[in-house]
């Protein structure tokens, strides 16, 4: 964990893949940010239900159990998640899926493969500290 003064924000990153969650985890730790990983919808359910305080969700749209655009929606409904940004992070790059990922309540899309050298820029867009 990294030191208070040099930890730029907590965000959540709901990702089935691990290799995925592995790199982007890394990438992100190195730029000062605190990395909480959900490996599943339900999983990232059970822990913002815990009123974690967060500053941004990243989340992958094609999931097994549960996608992305139902997810986003679910997490609206809670309270303390309604001025949390959610990013949908997908390989959907067709016509019409940014819009779908707005519609269900994300606020941002970044398509993969994820450039890294960009990331941090993509995600200080829609953190407010």
């Amino acid at each position: 964990m990294l030191a208070k003064e040099t930890q730029r924000g907590t965000i959540l990153y709901v990702e089935d893949d691990t290799n995925n969650r592995t790199l982007l985890r890394r990438v992100l730790m190195a730029d000062g940010y605190e990395v909480v990983e959900a490996p599943s919808a339900s999983e990232a359910l059970a822990i913002v239900s815990g009123n974690l305080k967060l500053d941004l969700i990243l989340m992958d749209i094609n999931m097994p159990e549960m996608d992305g655009y139902t997810l986003a929606a679910r997490l609206k409904e809670f309270e303390h998640l309604k001025k949390v940004p959610i990013i949908a992070v997908t390989a959907n790059v067709m016509r019409g899926d940014r819009e779908k990922s707005l519609e269900a309540g994300c606020d941002g899309y970044i398509q993969k493969p994820i450039d890294i050298d960009l990331l941090t820029q993509q995600i200080e867009r829609f953190i407010k500290k």
